[in-house]
């Protein structure tokens, strides 16, 4: 059976929530409170296996519901910047030799149909649509690129919002200030799990603004790999059950040149091969 879990429910009261083969929706509740960092390091997605095999989870109806994240609030949201080679040439740089970190505020996090706020005084908000990397166990000291994919518990879409003169004319040299605005990480609609998604290097990614396209590659583009990036991240800090890694976005944002940044009234759509589409509408805050 393919896993694809969700999180269902108000902001705070979401509760869990398994997709089926057949677009059903079971309830989680009797395995788990939560999809976080204990559920994937526990075992959890076996357990919903056994349950499902064995008729143990109720339908639910979650026709106008909230969906919110897939997982709960992140410990932490690391995030690769100008991983794709085109990217980082419309952003003005060469390829990076090595990976460059930075961070987001897990606060950031919201669901995949969240509105989405411009921030007071923005004038240079932009789409990032993003492959979404969550740790399933701890991963420190790595051996190996391939040792760290076994580290991966699944995958989903993530917006990367950026606000670009916060990030780049206004940050003392440091992106967080144009990247922990609030409702500016929408992920989901789904967690799937990896052995469901199989090789994460080969992941066509789109975004449309108005439904006009804007960005079209593959994870094949990047220039570090999933497996790379959790290996070579393990070798700094401790990766945690739950993080979230964006892994960097292809060409064909607003800080190109080439598009408008956005406006209220908005609106961003972004999807994955197999992890889904989601869709936010831009507010001012």
């Amino acid at each position: 059976m393919n896993v694809k879990l969700m999180r269902v429910g108000a902001p705070g009261a979401e509760r869990p929530v398994l997709r089926t083969d057949d677009e059903r929706h079971l309830d989680l509740t009797p395995v788990t409170a939560d999809i976080d960092g204990a559920f994937l390091a526990g075992g959890g997605v076996e357990r919903v296996r056994a349950a499902h095999a064995a008729g143990e989870l109720p339908d639910v109806d979650i026709a106008g519901q909230r969906v919110g994240a897939p997982i709960a609030r992140p410990g932490a949201v690391l995030c690769i910047g100008q991983n794709y080679a085109a990217h980082a040439a419309e952003s003005g740089s060469a390829p990076p030799s090595v990976p460059i970190l930075f961070y987001k505020g897990s606060n950031t996090v919201v669901g995949p149909y969240d509105e989405v706020a411009i921030p007071r005084t923005s004038v240079k908000t932009d789409w990032e649509v993003e492959l979404g990397v969550v740790i399933g166990r701890t991963a420190s000291y790595l051996d190996s690129p391939e040792q760290a994919l076994a580290c991966v518990a699944g995958y989903a879409v993530s917006n990367d919002v950026s606000e670009r003169a916060f990030q780049n004319e206004q940050s003392g040299g440091q992106w967080s200030k144009g990247k922990s605005c609030a409702t500016f990480n929408p992920l989901g609609p789904w967690l799937v799990t990896a052995d469901e998604v199989g090789d994460p290097q080969q992941l066509g990614l789109r975004s449309y603004v108005n439904d006009e396209p804007r960005q079209d590659s593959s994870t094949a583009d990047m220039i570090f790999t999933v497996g790379y990036l959790v290996w070579h991240l393990s070798q700094y800090l401790v990766l945690e059950p739950g993080d979230l890694i964006n892994t960097g976005t292809p060409q064909g944002v607003a800080l190109s040149g080439r598009f408008p940044y956005l406006a209220a009234g908005d609106t961003m759509r972004l999807s994955i091969d197999g992890l889904g589409e989601q869709r936010q509408l831009l507010i001012n805050a």
